[in-house]
C-alpha cells in the first residue's frame, strides 16, 4: 500500500519498511518551499517562549525546525536526542509531510509522544526513490538499533552447503559468512545441525570428499571415510576424474531441486547392476538411494507444489512477539528458526512483521516467493525492494487456501509454541532473579549480571572473560574476552589478572557510559525488593542496561578482595559484588559465596538460587576456556610444533606430512600419533597431552 498524499502515515504505520544495503549519503539540508499540506499550525510559526528539554513542546519545536528544511521527496529521517543518540529511523515518500505529522499537537500514540518528547534534532537523507529509502532505512535500523524501532535482535548469519569450485575434486562443506570462495552455494539452512546432518547424508549418497585440500594432497592411502563408504577416494585415485565429476554433478542436481531425476537414475543403475549379477555394485546404489531418502525424511514437511519460498508467521502474547521462519528450497524443507524481535507492546502483529521482513533480508538473498501470516503495510513496496535486491521477481503473498496456507498455519503453530516456551523460560528466569536479589540482599532485582573468570596454563596465554546474564538468559552477543597483556604481572598471579580485567572493563564503561553515583545500601541491610520494585523491574525494557546490577567473580576471598579494591579505586564501591568459591574437591553444590563485609554464605545443595549461580559460573568457565584454547592454538600456529618438548623440525615435517594439517594432529589419538615415522610412544604421549591438557 503506497502512502496517501492527503493523510501522511504516522511512524506507527511506516516503521515496517526496511531492507537492503546503502552507501554513505550525506544528510540533505536543502531548503524547499513548504506546501499547504505540510504547513504547520500558525501557533507554531509564531515566536514562542523557550521550552524545557524533554517535553512534548520541546520535541515538536525541534521537529518543526526540521520540517522547514525537509524535502518533499522520498528519504529517510533520524530522530536524535540531546546526547546525539538515534531514537528512531523512519522512511517516507514525502519526508516533509511525514515530519509535519509529528509536529501536530494531537493524534499520536503514547509511544510516539514519548519519542517526540525525547527528540532534540532530526537528520534527513534524501533518496531517489521510495524503494531506495526502504532499503536504506533497514540498513540504518540494523546498524544503529534505535530504541523506538522494531529490532531484529538475532543477526547471526545462516549456514550454507558449499561445493567448492577451486579444486579438480570438489569438497563439500558447511559455509557461513561472505560467499567469496569459488563454488556452488546451497541454502540457507536454519541451523548448523541441519547442515551437518544433510552433509553426512549427501556423503553417503554421492561419496563426495569433505576433507581439506591440504589433507587431500597428503594422502597416500584412502582414509576411514572411504572404508565406511562415505567418500569415493579421489585423493588416491580410487575413482577417476570423470567418475568423480559425475558424482558432483548428481549432488548439484539434487541440491538444485532435481531430486526425483537423480533418484530415478540411481534406481535404473541399481536395476542394471542387479540384472548383470553385479550385486556388490547394486548394493552400493541401494545404499545411495537410502541415503537420499534419509535426507528428505529428516526435513519433515516437503511441499508438493512449492519449489522455493520462505514462510513467515507471527504470534503475539504477553507483550512479546515471535516470528517463525521456514525455509523451502528445491522443494525441500531446509529447517526453521524462531525470532523474538524487540518491539514496543503497542505494535500490532502486522506492524512487527512488516518491520522484521526488510531487516531480515538486509543481508540475505530473498527467494522468489515470500509467504506471510498477516497482511502488512506497503507489501507491494517490499516486493519491489526485494525484487531489486534479488534481480528476479519476488512475490510477497498472504495465501488464503491450499498447500501454501497449510504451510503458513504450520509455521503459525510453531510460532505459538516457541513463544510459549520463551514466556515460560522468561518467567522462570525472572523468578530466579527475584530469589537471587532476596538471597544476596540486593537493592533491586538485577537486570544485568556480569560474571568474570580467568584461564591460563602455568601463566602462559593468560586470558580473562566476562559473560552476561539477564532477564532473558545469557546475552552471548555481550560476552567479552581480555587478553592479559601487563608485562609487570607475575605469571600465574590470578589476583593481578582479575584486577587488570576489571580495571579495563570498568574504565572503558566509565568513559563510554558515565553513570550517576548511587549510594551503596548499608552493609548490614538485607534489602528485599517489594512488589512494586519487582513489577517495575520485570516489565519489558526498551534498552538493555550497560551497567551491571551484580558482579560475580569466580574465586574465593582473595579474588573478592582484589575485585573490591579496583572497584573502590575507580569510585564504584556501590556496585554489588560477590565471589563464588568451589567446594572441597571442587564438588558442585558445596560452593561458598563471599560478600563484602558480610559472613560467607552457603546455600542448600538443591537451592534453585545456588543452581542458578552454578550455571552462570560454569558458562563463564566454558567461555574463558574456549577463549584460552583459541589463544593457545594461535600461539602454536605461530611458534610451530617445536614448542612441544622433543619435537624439532624433522618430526614436525613428518607429522604434517602424515596428517596434513595441525588440526588433524590435534585431534589424533596417541596410537595414531605413534604410527608416524620417527615419533616414539613417549613423543606421541607428549604431543597428545600438549593438545589435551586442561586449562586452569
Amino acid at each position: 500500500m503506497n502512502e496517501s498524499t492527503d493523510d501522511p502515515k504516522t511512524p506507527h504505520e511506516q516503521s515496517f519498511e526496511r531492507n537492503g544495503t546503502a552507501g554513505d549519503i550525506d544528510p540533505a539540508t536543502t531548503a524547499v518551499e513548504e506546501d499547504d499540506e505540510a504547513r504547520l499550525p500558525e501557533s507554531q510559526d509564531e515566536p514562542v517562549e523557550p521550552v524545557e528539554e524533554g517535553t512534548l513542546a520541546f520535541g515538536r519545536a525541534a521537529i518543526a525546525r526540521a520540517v522547514r528544511l525537509a524535502p518533499a521527496s522520498a528519504g529517510v529521517y533520524r530522530m536524535l536526542n540531546a546526547a546525539g543518540d538515534v531514537l528512531y529511523v523512519g522512511k517516507a515518500k514525502s519526508v516533509r509531510k511525514r515530519l509535519a505529522s509529528y509536529a501536530r499537537p494531537t493524534g499520536n500514540a503514547i509511544r510516539i509522544s514519548r519519542m517526540i518528547a525525547a527528540t532534540a534534532n532530526v537528520e534527513i537523507v534524501s533518496t531517489a526513490t521510495e524503494t531506495e529509502a526502504l532499503l536504506l532505512e533497514a540498513n540504518l535500523i540494523k546498524q544503529l538499533r534505535p530504541r523506538f524501532n522494531v529490532q531484529l535482535r538475532d543477526d547471526k548469519s545462516f549456514p550454507y552447503i558449499l561445493l567448492t569450485g577451486d579444486h579438480w575434486a570438489p569438497q563439500i562443506l558447511k559455509h557461513r559468512g561472505a560467499q567469496t570462495r569459488p563454488g556452488s552455494y546451497f541454502g540457507p539452512f536454519a541451523s548448523a545441525g541441519a547442515v551437518g546432518r544433510t552433509i553426512t547424508a549427501l556423503q553417503r549418497a554421492f561419496l563426495i570428499r569433505s576433507c581439506t585440500d591440504a589433507f587431500f594432497e597428503s594422502r597416500t592411502r584412502p582414509c576411514l571415510l572411504y572404508q565406511i563408504k562415505r567418500c569415493s577416494g579421489p585423493c588416491t585415485r580410487e575413482i577417476d576424474f570423470t567418475g568423480y565429476s559425475e558424482l558432483v554433478g548428481e549432488a548439484k542436481d539434487f541440491l538444485s531441486g532435481r531430486s526425483r531425476a537423480v533418484k530415478e537414475q540411481l534406481a535404473r543403475e541399481m536395476e542394471q547392476a542387479s540384472a548383470g549379477l553385479e550385486f556388490e555394485r547394486a548394493a552400493l546404489y541401494r545404499d545411495r538411494l537410502a541415503a537420499l531418502s534419509a535426507v528428505q525424511a529428516q526435513q519433515g514437511i516437503n511441499p508438493r507444489t512449492l519449489e522455493e519460498a520462505d514462510v513467515f508467521a507471527i504470534h503475539q502474547e504477553g507483550g512479546y512477539s515471535c516470528v517463525e521462519v521456514f525455509f523451502f528450497r528445491t522443494g525441500q524443507n531446509w529447517g526453521n528458526r524462531a525470532y523474538f524481535p524487540r518491539a514496543d507492546r503497542s505494535f500490532s502483529a502486522a506492524e512487527v512483521l512488516g518491520s522484521f521482513l526488510a531487516q531480515f533480508y538486509e543481508d540475505k538473498p530473498p527467494p522468489r516467493l515470500v509467504l506471510l501470516s498477516h497482511e502488512i503495510d506497503e507489501r507491494e513496496l517490499l516486493s519491489e525492494a526485494l525484487t531489486a535486491k534479488a534481480g528476479v521477481k519476488v512475490e510477497v503473498s498472504i495465501p488464503q487456501r491450499g498447500e501454501k496456507r497449510d504451510l503458513v498455519n504450520h509455521a503459525l503453530a510453531n510460532a505459538r509454541e516457541a513463544l510459549g516456551r520463551k514466556l515460560a523460560d522468561s518467567s522462570s528466569q525472572m523468578r530466579l532473579l527475584q530469589a537471587l536479589a532476596v538471597t544476596l540482599g540486593l537493592p533491586r532485582v538485577p537486570k544485568r549480571i556480569e560474571v568474570y573468570d580467568n584461564s591460563h596454563i602455568q601463566g602462559t596465554n593468560a586470558v580473562g572473560a566476562m559473560i552476561v546474564a539477564g532477564t532473558e538468559g545469557f546475552a552471548k552477543n555481550q560476552y567479552r574476552k581480555f587478553n592479559i597483556r601487563s608485562e609487570a604481572l607475575t605469571p600465574g598471579d590470578d589476583y593481578a589478572m582479575m584486577r587488570e580485567v576489571l580495571e579495563r572493563r570498568f574504565k572503558r564503561l566509565l568513559n563510554d557510559a558515565p553513570r550517576a553515583q548511587q549510594p551503596a545500601p548499608p552493609a548490614t541491610a538485607q534489602a528485599t525488593p517489594d512488589a512494586a520494585t519487582v513489577a517495575e523491574d520485570t516489565a519489558p525494557q526498551d534498552d538493555a542496561p550497560q551497567w551491571p546490577d551484580l558482579v560475580v567473580i569466580d574465586g574465593g576471598l582473595g579474588q573478592l578482595s582484589a575485585a573490591r579494591e579496583i572497584l573502590t579505586t575507580l569510585g564504584l564501591a556501590d556496585v554489588p559484588l560477590i565471589a563464588v568459591a568451589k567446594g572441597p574437591e571442587r564438588d558442585a553444590g558445596k560452593e561458598t559465596i563471599f560478600l563484602p563485609d558480610r559472613p560467607p554464605l552457603k546455600l542448600e545443595p538443591r537451592d534453585p538460587v545456588l543452581y542458578f549461580i552454578q550455571r552462570m559460573r560454569d558458562e563463564a568457565h566454558r567461555f574463558v576456556i574456549g577463549s584460552h584454547r583459541k589463544l593457545r592454538h594461535k600461539g602454536i600456529r605461530e611458534a610451530g610444533l617445536q614448542e612441544i618438548a622433543g619435537i624439532g623440525p624433522s618430526r614436525k615435517r613428518a607429522l604434517l606430512h602424515h596428517f596434513g594439517t595441525l588440526k588433524a594432529i590435534e585431534h589424533a589419538s596417541v596410537a595414531d600419533l605413534a604410527k608416524v615415522p620417527g615419533i616414539s610412544a613417549e613423543s606421541a604421549r607428549r604431543i597428545y597431552e600438549f593438545f589435551h591438557s586442561a586449562a586452569g
